[in-house]
């Protein structure tokens, strides 16, 4: 058996970009051979190992043929006579079809070097619109290494069009279009991802809510510099829906239809229902104004989400030209600590009971933030 590193790991190498990952692809070999070897059996779908030391991914050498719709339409093939070169033809792009043996030599049967060169994504054959994952992940890929200069591929754009065209893209399931979509955000350049999907007619029918991220400059710039700031996923998401008019019950059924993880979801309806109410209130700020906004917004209970939402609230005031001081956005910050650490005990051991407790705590906290505001 011999065994091959393959994908990513050769691509990024040559791209002169740190390896991560090591994948593998093992050629004349059986799954019962592997397990001989010490190697423990991981995949579901397909013989994937685990290496008994390193603890990198092995997979048997594979084919695959369409036998229904969607990306998990296939039946594969795995066998000793299986070679390097039927399983690299079934990859998405030249780019990812390319092997290193262990001397170190390139085995690049799809002239993925010329084209990494070229600085073009291009599919590998044919068979790339037999999986419309595949339209995701040539977006991802040109979102990941748009800052090189490359761009998707005339040919394969066609190509992704009839896939959409010919109904491909609908049977892609929202958790898989999700799990490309947070990958793409966290991407060096996020806005290109919608851009190729735009392009192709895909956006429309994965991710309509988000059309405008693909044209609109607004978005694109803070995008970018959500990017520049390495940003989380979730704030660059809720950038993406602060340049539109979206209401509760929108956010609401995006995320359903998404299948968004919490996190990701709340923020986002989060920053639709008070962004103006950041501005509004950390331009004229005083005690009343900021408790509101600490409450309407759970901020005592949710300060790091709160931190998130200011954190929105500060690239889009750039891209608008509104935006907030920084000093006043870390006193905001160092206030709320404040107001948290006063408790309602020394109310109930003043005598104060039920409602009227919250009710003095409230007081005092708006008396310790006018104090700190005059103190500036």
């Amino acid at each position: 058996m011999k065994a091959f590193l393959v994908g990513g790991a050769v691509r990024d190498r040559l791209l002169g970009i740190e390896v991560k990952d090591n994948d593998w692809v093992v050629v004349g070999s059986t799954p019962k051979e592997m397990i001989k070897q010490g190697f423990q059996p991981v995949g579901q779908d397909f013989p994937v190992f685990l290496h008994p030391k390193t603890r990198e991914e092995y997979a048997l050498a594979r084919t695959e043929r369409k036998s229904g719709h969607g990306y998990a339409g296939f039946t594969f093939h795995t066998s000793a006579d299986v070679t390097l070169e039927e399983d690299l033809i079934r990859r998405d792009l030249t780019i990812n079809a390319m092997a290193e043996d262990e001397s170190g030599k390139i085995i690049d049967p799809f002239n993925g070097q010329q084209d990494l060169k070229n600085k073009l994504l291009r599919h590998v054959s044919p068979a790339f619109q037999e999986d419309p994952l595949r339209i995701l992940r040539v977006a991802r890929f040109a979102a990941r290494f748009h800052h090189f200069g490359f761009a998707v591929a005339p040919e394969t754009n066609e190509l992704m069009k009839k896939m959409v065209a010919d109904d491909e893209a609908s049977w892609l399931v929202p958790e898989r279009v999700w799990q490309e979509t947070v990958r793409a955000l966290s991407e060096q350049t996020p806005s290109v991802y919608f851009e190729v999907l735009a392009q192709c007619n895909a956006l429309s029918v994965v991710l309509p809510e988000l059309i405008n991220a693909a044209h609109s400059n607004d978005i694109k710039q803070a995008l970018q510099l959500a990017s520049t700031k390495q940003s989380e996923a979730e704030v660059r998401l809720a950038l993406c829906f602060t340049f539109d008019t979206f209401d509760n019950k929108a956010i609401k059924a995006f995320a359903k239809r998404q299948k968004l993880p919490t996190h990701f979801s709340e923020l986002t309806a989060l920053v639709t229902a008070h962004i103006n109410r950041v501005h509004t209130t950390l331009n004229d700020l005083s005690g009343e104004s900021l408790i509101n906004l600490y409450e309407q917004t759970d901020a005592f209970r949710r300060s790091e989400r709160f931190s998130q939402l200011l954190e929105v609230a500060d690239i889009h005031g750039q891209v608008v030209n509104q935006p907030l001081v920084k000093s006043t956005v870390e006193q905001v910050k160092a206030i709320l600590e404040e107001c948290k650490g006063m408790s309602a005990r020394e109310f109930v051991e003043q005598g104060y009971k039920g409602r009227e407790v919250g009710e003095q705590l409230r007081i005092a906290r708006i008396e310790r933030i006018d104090s700190a505001l005059n103190q500036q």
